[in-house]
Protein backbone atom coordinates (compact mmCIF):
# COMPACT_ATOMS: atom_id res chain seq x y z
CA UNK A 1 0.00 0.00 0.00
CA UNK A 2 1.06 3.56 -0.93
CA UNK A 3 0.69 6.52 1.13
CA UNK A 4 1.52 10.30 -0.11
CA UNK A 5 4.38 12.56 1.31
CA UNK A 6 5.85 15.26 1.22
CA UNK A 7 9.68 16.65 1.43
CA UNK A 8 10.92 19.05 3.04
CA UNK A 9 11.89 22.85 2.52
CA UNK A 10 8.84 23.31 -0.28
CA UNK A 11 5.90 24.49 -0.56
CA UNK A 12 3.49 22.64 2.16
CA UNK A 13 -0.16 22.31 1.87
CA UNK A 14 -2.08 25.23 3.52
CA UNK A 15 1.34 27.29 3.54
CA UNK A 16 1.08 30.95 1.76
CA UNK A 17 3.35 31.34 -0.88
CA UNK A 18 6.54 33.61 -1.22
CA UNK A 19 6.02 37.02 0.57
CA UNK A 20 5.67 40.04 -2.01
CA UNK A 21 3.13 42.69 -2.97
CA UNK A 22 0.13 41.68 -4.09
CA UNK A 23 0.51 42.35 -7.54
CA UNK A 24 3.91 40.16 -7.86
CA UNK A 25 1.32 37.27 -5.89
CA UNK A 26 -0.85 38.25 -9.27
CA UNK A 27 2.53 37.44 -11.45
CA UNK A 28 3.49 34.10 -10.07
CA UNK A 29 2.27 30.80 -11.83
CA UNK A 30 2.54 27.03 -11.46
CA UNK A 31 4.83 25.69 -14.11
CA UNK A 32 5.58 22.06 -14.82
CA UNK A 33 9.28 21.39 -15.19
CA UNK A 34 10.95 18.28 -16.65
CA UNK A 35 14.11 16.90 -14.84
CA UNK A 36 16.89 14.52 -15.92
CA UNK A 37 15.28 10.69 -14.79
CA UNK A 38 15.44 10.04 -11.38
CA UNK A 39 17.07 13.59 -10.36
CA UNK A 40 13.60 15.07 -8.90
CA UNK A 41 15.05 15.17 -5.55
CA UNK A 42 18.34 16.58 -6.12
CA UNK A 43 16.60 19.15 -8.57
CA UNK A 44 14.34 19.90 -5.15
CA UNK A 45 17.15 20.69 -3.24
CA UNK A 46 19.03 23.34 -6.13
CA UNK A 47 16.25 25.02 -5.79
CA UNK A 48 15.33 25.65 -2.03
CA UNK A 49 18.55 26.55 -2.32
CA UNK A 50 18.00 29.22 -4.78
CA UNK A 51 14.81 30.40 -2.93
CA UNK A 52 12.42 29.16 -5.66
CA UNK A 53 9.18 27.75 -4.36
CA UNK A 54 8.43 24.20 -5.56
CA UNK A 55 6.05 21.33 -5.10
CA UNK A 56 7.71 17.79 -5.17
CA UNK A 57 4.64 15.10 -4.77
CA UNK A 58 6.28 12.00 -3.32
CA UNK A 59 4.74 8.36 -1.79
CA UNK A 60 6.06 6.16 0.50
CA UNK A 61 5.99 2.44 -1.27
CA UNK A 62 7.81 -0.75 1.03
CA UNK A 63 10.75 -2.96 -1.17
CA UNK A 64 11.65 -6.02 -0.01
CA UNK A 65 15.42 -7.02 -0.69
CA UNK A 66 16.68 -10.41 -1.77
CA UNK A 67 18.01 -10.62 1.63
CA UNK A 68 14.80 -10.40 3.13
CA UNK A 69 14.86 -7.00 4.54
CA UNK A 70 11.81 -4.14 4.00
CA UNK A 71 12.20 -0.76 3.29
CA UNK A 72 10.79 1.87 2.93
CA UNK A 73 11.00 4.42 -0.16
CA UNK A 74 9.95 8.00 -1.12
CA UNK A 75 9.59 8.16 -4.97
CA UNK A 76 8.10 10.78 -7.12
CA UNK A 77 4.61 10.68 -7.82
CA UNK A 78 5.20 12.18 -11.22
CA UNK A 79 8.38 10.70 -12.00
CA UNK A 80 10.79 13.08 -13.96
CA UNK A 81 8.64 16.48 -13.32
CA UNK A 82 8.61 18.82 -10.18
CA UNK A 83 6.04 21.96 -10.47
CA UNK A 84 7.51 25.37 -9.94
CA UNK A 85 5.87 29.12 -8.66
CA UNK A 86 7.70 31.79 -10.44
CA UNK A 87 6.94 34.70 -12.63
CA UNK A 88 7.00 33.82 -16.17
CA UNK A 89 9.99 36.08 -16.93
CA UNK A 90 11.55 34.34 -14.31
CA UNK A 91 11.85 30.93 -16.08
CA UNK A 92 15.40 31.64 -16.76
CA UNK A 93 16.37 31.08 -13.15
CA UNK A 94 14.75 27.86 -13.54
CA UNK A 95 16.55 26.53 -16.67
CA UNK A 96 20.13 27.40 -14.83
CA UNK A 97 19.30 24.78 -12.06
CA UNK A 98 21.13 21.48 -12.39
CA UNK A 99 19.16 18.99 -13.60
CA UNK A 100 16.76 21.19 -15.35
CA UNK A 101 15.66 20.14 -18.94
CA UNK A 102 12.80 22.16 -19.71
CA UNK A 103 9.82 23.70 -18.64
CA UNK A 104 6.38 21.83 -20.06
CA UNK A 105 5.45 24.24 -22.84
CA UNK A 106 1.48 25.33 -24.30
CA UNK A 107 1.17 27.41 -27.66
CA UNK A 108 3.51 30.12 -29.09
CA UNK A 109 6.31 28.83 -27.70
CA UNK A 110 5.53 29.71 -24.03
CA UNK A 111 5.58 27.32 -21.00
CA UNK A 112 2.13 26.95 -19.97
CA UNK A 113 1.03 27.37 -16.63
CA UNK A 114 -1.15 24.99 -14.70
CA UNK A 115 -4.78 25.90 -12.78
CA UNK A 116 -3.46 27.55 -9.40
CA UNK A 117 -6.55 25.75 -8.30
CA UNK A 118 -5.79 22.30 -9.66
CA UNK A 119 -2.30 22.73 -8.12
CA UNK A 120 -3.78 24.00 -4.54
CA UNK A 121 -5.83 20.47 -4.66
CA UNK A 122 -3.28 18.15 -5.30
CA UNK A 123 -0.99 19.98 -2.40
CA UNK A 124 -4.17 19.75 0.26
CA UNK A 125 -6.11 16.68 -1.09
CA UNK A 126 -3.09 14.31 -1.56
CA UNK A 127 -1.91 14.47 1.99
CA UNK A 128 -4.98 13.39 3.57
CA UNK A 129 -5.22 10.23 0.83
CA UNK A 130 -3.44 7.05 -0.75
CA UNK A 131 -1.92 7.31 -3.90
CA UNK A 132 0.34 6.08 -5.93
CA UNK A 133 1.68 6.40 -9.48
CA UNK A 134 -1.16 5.15 -12.50
CA UNK A 135 -0.55 4.37 -16.33
CA UNK A 136 -2.40 7.32 -18.08
CA UNK A 137 -6.20 6.16 -18.88
CA UNK A 138 -8.26 7.69 -21.04
CA UNK A 139 -11.27 5.57 -21.69
CA UNK A 140 -13.31 4.01 -18.57
CA UNK A 141 -15.93 4.78 -16.28
CA UNK A 142 -15.95 8.67 -15.53
CA UNK A 143 -16.85 10.25 -11.76
CA UNK A 144 -16.41 13.29 -9.79
CA UNK A 145 -15.14 13.15 -6.21
CA UNK A 146 -17.81 14.83 -4.32
CA UNK A 147 -16.84 15.13 -1.04
CA UNK A 148 -13.73 15.31 1.05
CA UNK A 149 -10.08 15.28 0.43
CA UNK A 150 -10.09 16.29 -4.33
CA UNK A 151 -13.72 17.08 -4.14
CA UNK A 152 -14.38 18.37 -7.37
CA UNK A 153 -11.51 16.76 -9.04
CA UNK A 154 -13.07 14.21 -11.99
CA UNK A 155 -11.05 10.88 -12.80
CA UNK A 156 -11.28 7.45 -14.26
CA UNK A 157 -12.57 4.88 -12.16
CA UNK A 158 -10.91 1.33 -11.87
CA UNK A 159 -11.14 -0.90 -8.92
CA UNK A 160 -8.04 -3.06 -7.16
CA UNK A 161 -8.74 -5.78 -4.76
CA UNK A 162 -11.74 -4.67 -2.91
CA UNK A 163 -10.95 -0.66 -3.48
CA UNK A 164 -11.73 1.69 -5.40
CA UNK A 165 -9.91 3.94 -7.05
CA UNK A 166 -9.88 7.46 -9.02
CA UNK A 167 -7.53 7.93 -11.62
CA UNK A 168 -6.72 11.54 -11.54
CA UNK A 169 -4.65 13.09 -14.64
CA UNK A 170 -2.76 16.14 -15.14
CA UNK A 171 -3.28 17.09 -18.71
CA UNK A 172 -0.25 19.41 -19.56
CA UNK A 173 2.34 16.63 -18.21
CA UNK A 174 -0.23 13.50 -19.26
CA UNK A 175 1.30 12.25 -15.75
CA UNK A 176 -1.43 10.00 -13.77
CA UNK A 177 -2.53 8.81 -10.08
CA UNK A 178 -4.94 6.71 -8.38
CA UNK A 179 -6.37 7.76 -5.39
CA UNK A 180 -8.31 5.63 -3.13
CA UNK A 181 -11.81 6.40 -2.06
CA UNK A 182 -15.24 5.23 -1.22
CA UNK A 183 -17.77 4.30 -3.66
CA UNK A 184 -20.16 6.89 -1.47
CA UNK A 185 -17.74 9.73 -2.49
CA UNK A 186 -18.39 9.45 -5.98
CA UNK A 187 -20.74 10.59 -8.52
CA UNK A 188 -20.72 8.84 -12.24
CA UNK A 189 -20.41 10.71 -15.05
CA UNK A 190 -20.34 9.96 -18.82
CA UNK A 191 -19.32 6.46 -19.23
CA UNK A 192 -15.99 7.48 -21.45
CA UNK A 193 -13.87 10.11 -20.83
CA UNK A 194 -12.86 12.80 -23.61
CA UNK A 195 -9.42 12.23 -25.05
CA UNK A 196 -7.00 14.93 -23.55
CA UNK A 197 -6.16 18.09 -24.55
CA UNK A 198 -2.31 17.87 -25.47
CA UNK A 199 -2.37 15.06 -27.58
CA UNK A 200 0.00 16.11 -30.32
CA UNK A 201 3.29 17.28 -29.53
CA UNK A 202 4.70 20.10 -31.91
CA UNK A 203 8.23 20.34 -31.79
CA UNK A 204 9.36 24.29 -31.66
CA UNK A 205 11.68 25.61 -34.39
CA UNK A 206 14.92 26.47 -32.68
CA UNK A 207 15.49 29.20 -30.11
CA UNK A 208 18.88 31.27 -30.03
CA UNK A 209 20.37 30.25 -26.40
CA UNK A 210 23.48 28.91 -24.66
CA UNK A 211 22.03 26.01 -23.04
CA UNK A 212 19.68 23.52 -25.59
CA UNK A 213 16.39 24.13 -23.19
CA UNK A 214 14.49 21.54 -25.68
CA UNK A 215 14.80 18.06 -24.58
CA UNK A 216 12.83 14.99 -27.21
CA UNK A 217 10.56 12.60 -25.18
CA UNK A 218 10.12 9.22 -25.60
CA UNK A 219 7.63 8.86 -28.37
CA UNK A 220 6.23 5.62 -26.23
CA UNK A 221 4.19 8.73 -24.56
CA UNK A 222 1.85 11.88 -25.95
CA UNK A 223 2.58 14.79 -24.51
CA UNK A 224 2.62 18.57 -24.60
CA UNK A 225 5.56 20.24 -26.70
CA UNK A 226 8.13 21.29 -24.05
CA UNK A 227 10.10 24.39 -24.28
CA UNK A 228 13.22 25.82 -22.51
CA UNK A 229 14.50 29.87 -22.73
Amino acid sequence: MSAIAHPEKVLHAGEPGPDGPPEKQLALKWFAVYTTPRHEKRVSQYLSQRGIAHYLPLYHVQRKWRDGSTVTLDLPLFPGYIFVRIERRERVRVLEVPGVLTLVGGTGRQPASLPEAEIDALRLGLLLRRAEPHPLLTIGQRARIRSGALAGMEGVVVRKKNSLRVVLTVDLILQSVAVEVDESELETLDSTAPSPEYTHPVEPSPLKSSRSAVHARPRSLTHAPIYGI
